[in-house]
């Protein structure tokens, strides 16, 4: 595509004014310069941001978000709503998905990620088989139709398929809910080699894996999987769920002696390569050593709250060194501002004062949000995402600069209105892979993925 001008980006060190960006053939930055001129270059028409990495999503669940608002029968029901209840619902509903039923609500939930400005997605994907637990033809079946829905939308995929192989810790055997999740070791290097096989030199997707938790995947399976996948990519993403619920910790304690977050970092090579989702629930050593570790937090702050998770320990994991990305997981919001937002609220509500993330590069907190999230999504996804420099992906964010919520502002005093001042989209054209997929906040294949995921849902009921 020829170039791209903006009078204003956010780029690595800072705000740039009248920046000409060069964009490949194959969908990377190859420069950027500001104080340009455009010399006939497009004019972005709005400040450009990078394009925030997703770092935690369930695809499916974006067809049952609000389905698991409904208290339990009795006086006392709420006491006994939970995560683990919550949990029974999402069996149910996961059961009856087809595979096209998953491509065509991933498709769906991809266009909306992009509206809202994400522009790269980590998939912890679990849906593995048919609904009475046998493998399909093709043992990626699954896998496949995510990254057929990435490809539709034109979202750039981290697909992590998940290590599933017990119902609880010390290899507890699973539930029936939980059948079209599991996978021996033999059957799971088989599904990694296959994935691998197929996707190794696309640009659109980069696979690692996921082990789902401590409590599905014993020690020695585990251990055995990233053996595996260190012989097919040393550098690949693992992404796992840990201390994310107290019973949780709990159980973990029961069974080894130590908690989720103390026993992983002990026992299991956790670096930079790896996304602890939630880690909810850390002692102060814990979270300090969780930050010295490099890995990122994966933090979900929407679902986290929808499903009574209780809040992270911030500050704390922050000043430590700790790197933060945000994801959103359930899918009962597909809004990084919002994400963003609620990471910052749950601390002041807790703290009761103001404006807890702060970074050295200046007094706002909307822009420290964003810069780490887009650092540690980054991070997180395994790929050049989350930022404007040679080498990276082209995915951008055009904001509208008439937009009520951050007309006459600019900079991090606009980054700050863009996170705090309103649930209105101010996003105006969005680019990933050096493609424009919405513009003036339409995506250009949204009326027909919308007709496929409506068909799908109201086929569901």
């Amino acid at each position: 595509m020829p170039a791209l001008f903006a009078e204003s980006a956010l780029l690595a060190d800072g705000w740039a004014r009248d920046v000409r960006i060069e964009i490949g053939e194959t969908g990377d930055v190859e420069s950027v310069t500001p104080g340009a001129a455009p010399d006939g270059a497009e004019r972005a028409g709005g400040m450009v941001l990078p394009g925030m990495p997703n770092l935690h999503s369930h695809a499916f669940q974006r067809a049952m978000a609000g389905l698991g608002e409904r208290a339990g029968a009795g006086a006392d029901a709420n006491a006994d709503d939970s995560f683990w209840t919550w949990r029974q619902v999402m069996y149910g509903f996961l059961a009856r998905l087809t595979p096209a039923d998953v491509e065509a609500i991933a498709a769906q939930l991809y266009v909306e990620m992009l509206l809202a400005g994400y522009t790269a997605v980590a998939e912890f994907h679990y849906l593995h088989h048919a609904p009475d637990g046998a493998p399909y033809d093709d043992p990626a079946e699954m896998s496949g139709r995510i990254a057929a829905a990435a490809e539709s939308a034109g979202i750039g995929v981290t697909l992590l398929p998940v290590l599933y192989a017990a119902g609880g810790f010390g290899g507890q055997a699973p539930n029936p809910g939980q059948r079209r999740f599991l996978h021996d070791g033999d059957g799971f290097a088989r599904l990694l080699d296959t994935l691998f096989a197929r996707h190794r030199d696309d640009r659109q997707v980069r696979v690692g894996m996921a082990p789902h938790s401590l409590r599905a995947a014993p020690p020695e399976v585990l251990r055995d999987a990233l053996a595996h996948l260190g012989s097919l990519d040393a550098e690949a993403p693992v992404h796992i769920h840990i201390a994310e619920q107290t019973k949780e910790v709990e159980d973990c304690v029961a069974w080894s002696g130590a908690r989720p977050v103390e026993w992983l970092l002990a026992n299991m090579p956790v670096d930079g390569r790896w996304c602890l989702v939630h880690a909810t629930h850390m002692t102060e050593t814990e979270t300090e050593r969780a930050a010295a570790s490099g890995a990122v937090a994966g933090l979900c702050p929407t679902t986290e709250a929808n499903l009574g998770d209780g809040l992270f320990p911030l500050a704390r994991f922050l000043a430590a060194g700790g790197r933060i990305g945000v994801g959103s997981d359930s899918h009962i919001s597909v809004s990084p501002v919002e994400e963003l937002r609620w990471l910052e609220y749950g601390q002041r509500l807790t703290r009761q004062r103001r404006n807890i993330v702060r970074d050295a590069a200046g007094p706002s907190v909307g822009a420290a949000l964003y810069r780490a999230a887009l650092a540690g999504g980054a991070q997180a996804a395994g790929r050049p995402v989350g930022c404007l420099a040679p080498g990276c992906r082209a995915d951008l964010v055009v904001l509208d600069p008439d937009h009520p919520q951050i007309a006459g502002r600019a900079d991090d005093v606009a980054l700050d209105s863009f996170v705090f001042s309103g649930n209105r989209n101010p996003v105006r054209h969005v680019m990933a892979g050096g493609a424009w997929l919405v513009r003036d906040g339409r995506h250009v294949r949204q009326a027909e993925i919308a007709a496929r995921y409506l068909e799908t849902v109201r086929k569901l009921g």
